[in-house]
């Protein structure tokens, strides 16, 4: 009898593991993004839902070879002026469109101080493409962002 209760309770949480994992949008986590002109590492972003909207959140800067790290968000127009970036929220606002598509947030770019719309997707969890567009997604830029 013993045995059998093992079997059913080790069934049991490999099947809720599983199912958690299944319920769980790609887009959570933390990602790592590039640096446009070296195309290295420059920051860490944590990405959550919450409240059915997502945020994210700088964990980290990273120094890329030539560049002047920008560490407090100086040109920022509202609140978060003067601010340390890690720390501060600078996505926020996306709505679920579908697993792995989110839309209709803002995004902040902390060393320009500007702040955009923005749609982010990803097809398999391990590339991330946030568009930060102004008025219709047409008109705008996209980063790829990596786990």
């Amino acid at each position: 009898m013993n045995k059998y209760l093992k079997f059913f309770l080790l069934g049991f949480l490999f099947l809720q593991t599983q199912a958690m994992a299944q319920s769980s949008d790609p887009v959570l986590g933390i990602w790592k993004t590039m640096d446009e002109k070296t195309n290295q590492p420059a920051s860490l972003i944590k990405i959550e839902e919450v409240h059915g909207q997502l945020t994210g959140t700088v964990l980290a800067l990273m120094e890329s070879p030539g560049e002047t790290l920008v560490t407090h968000c100086h040109l920022c127009k509202d609140e978060r002026r003067g601010k340390p970036i890690v720390g501060m929220v600078i996505m926020k606002g996306l709505k679920k469109d579908k697993l792995g598509y989110w839309s209709g947030g803002e995004i902040l770019d902390p060393e320009e101080g500007d702040i955009y719309r923005v749609k982010i997707e990803t097809d398999d969890g391990k590339i991330l493409r946030v568009r930060g567009y102004i008025g219709f997604s047409l008109i705008g830029r996209t980063q790829h962002w990596v786990r």
